[in-house]
Order: C-alpha cells, then sequence, then structure tokens
C-alpha cells in the first residue's frame, strides 16, 4: 500500500500555495507540519482529490487517484478543518446520513455508528443535536465520521482543535491502533499530538517540502541549538529580546529557568539540553512563538 505524492503543486494566481512537493507515504501514522497558511490544507485537498493540482499527481498502489475515481473515495477518509452539517442533525442521524453518501449498507453502518460513538465517547449524547454541543464535541463527531468506511487512506486536518488533554490522549491512542495497516496523514501544528505517534513527519513551509523524517531523525537537525539556564527574574526582557525563548520556569528562590533556541550559548552558565520535536518546529518556524526570528543576532 502507498500513496505517491508525485511533484505536486498548486498555483493561485501569482502565489504557490504548494510547490512541488513529493512524498512516498506508507502504512503507519504521518506527521504534517507547518505555521498556519504553509500550505497544508491545499495539499491536503488535494490528496482527497477535491481540488485538482496545477501540476503533478496523486497516486494510489500505482493508478492516479482521478483515474481511480469513486474506487478511491470508498477508501478514502477525510476530516477538513471545518466539516457542514445541517442544524437540526441529531449526531446520529448525522453519521447515518454520512454512512449512506460512503455506501454502507443500512445493518452495517448502524454497527459502525455504534461502535465509533463508544470509541469517540459521544453515546451518551447520540439523540442530542450537532448545533447544541461543544466544539470538541463536533470534533470528535467529525473524526467519527472519517472513520465510517474503514479506510485504508485517513486524511485530518487539524484533527485536535477543540479538544481537551483528555481527548487527545484518546484520539492518539484511537489513531495508533487504527494505523496499523493504514495510511494516516495528519495536519497540525500542535506537534505534541504526533511526536510520539508519528512512524515519520513531512515539515513543510510556504508551499515547499523543507524535510521529512523520523521524530528522531528530524530532532538531530537543532542538535547543539537548545540550551538551558537559570537567570535573574529581571533579566528576562533583555533576555526575551534577543533569543527565542521556548520555555520560562519560575523557580523558588526568585530566579527564572529558561530554555531558548540559539546557534550557541548566550550566557557561562548556559547548557545543552536534547531537543525534542517541538523545538526543531519553533526553530524553522520562529514565527510560531510570537517572537520574531533572532537566531542571528
Amino acid at each position: 500500500m502507498e500513496l505517491l505524492i508525485d511533484h505536486i503543486t498548486k498555483q493561485f494566481k501569482d502565489k504557490k500555495a504548494v510547490n512541488d512537493i513529493s512524498l512516498e507515504l506508507t502504512p503507519g501514522v504521518w506527521g504534517l507540519l507547518g505555521a498556519n497558511g504553509a500550505g497544508k490544507t491545499t495539499l491536503m485537498r488535494m490528496i482527497a482529490g477535491i481540488m485538482q493540482p496545477t501540476s503533478g499527481q496523486v497516486v494510489y498502489d500505482g493508478v492516479p487517484i482521478q483515474r481511480l475515481g469513486e474506487q478511491y473515495r470508498d477508501i478514502f477518509g477525510y476530516l477538513p478543518q471545518e466539516f457542514g452539517f445541517h442544524q437540526e442533525f441529531t449526531v446520529k442521524d448525522y453519521l447515518a446520513y454520512v454512512a449512506a453518501l460512503k455506501g454502507l449498507p443500512k445493518g452495517q453502518g448502524r454497527r459502525k455508528i455504534y461502535e465509533l460513538l463508544e470509541r469517540v465517547s459521544l453515546l451518551d449524547v447520540r439523540n442530542n443535536k450537532i448545533s447544541k454541543l461543544s466544539g470538541g464535541m463536533r470534533r470528535r463527531i467529525g473524526i467519527a465520521q472519517a472513520l465510517l468506511n474503514d479506510p485504508e487512506v485517513l486524511v485530518l486536518d487539524e484533527p485536535t482543535g477543540g479538544l481537551d488533554p483528555g481527548e487527545r490522549v484518546r484520539f492518539r491512542n484511537l489513531l495508533s491502533e487504527f494505523a496499523h495497516d493504514r495510511i494516516v496523514l495528519i495536519s497540525t501544528h500542535i506537534v505534541p499530538d504526533v511526536e510520539h505517534i508519528a512512524t515519520c513527519h513531512a515539515i513543510v513551509k510556504s508551499g515547499r517540502l523543507l524535510a521529512t523524517g523520523t521524530t528522531e531523525e528530524l530532532v538531530r537537525l537543532v542538535e547543539g541549538k537548545v540550551w538551558s539556564c537559570t537567570i535573574p527574574a529581571e533579566a528576562v526582557p533583555e533576555y526575551e529580546s534577543k533569543l527565542q525563548i521556548t520555555n520560562l520556569r519560575n523557580e523558588n528562590d526568585g530566579s527564572v529557568s529558561i530554555r531558548y533556541l540559539s546557534d550557541r550559548p548566550r550566557n557561562a552558565v548556559s547548557r545543552a539540553v536534547a531537543p525534542r520535536l517541538e523545538d526543531l518546529y519553533l526553530w524553522m518556524f520562529p514565527e510560531s512563538s510570537g517572537e520574531s526570528d533572532r537566531r542571528c543576532q
């Protein structure tokens, strides 16, 4: 099983939202990382077959998805950032409607709906109108509808928005189990959601593919660039003005422990610390931390 993204480009007037991206996706969880506006959603819509690339193609097991047509949709599951529903739909009715659209026989659809409602902890609200539910509950409904047809390829665009920490843990466990023999692609800028469950990651910036690899492989790119030290509390504003600080903790003695990104230590008491995937993300997307790029100062 392989999903090949073959030199995909999407141009809108004078802007390339996706610029010549190639990936070979195999079974397992893949993390698609990038800041807002990096081109992730455009890429996913082309993988879903709902947007045509300007050039390049998406190929599933050797056959372009446009040629597969309905066969591809039968094995595909998709959760967009926003999914629509009629205001009067109950949870159960909405999932029954989606199951019918996906061609599931009625009896099989009912069994699958019950199973998924249990898995995403929505069984108790199955008769409630979706419009009355919280954002986190609506997101779980979206996850359930994407899984209804047991897809071989599952694409999820920012799936954990609105989920609380416990829901995110259950979601990660569900996906890890589901991805045993399937291709799962998760687009996110919440790095911890994919750091430990993804088989591989692809990092996209300004429509281009910057890097691919496992968590272990990718964090090596920022080895020697992650530092930790303790400074006086009054020195924090100065450090914040010069460094990209990724973590800050007040200590009992009035000092402050900081973790920061830099090509070199910025004082004599800094020590190098083991990098995490989030460090690499913030190194590549310094604007995501709310800081300007100060790595060269």
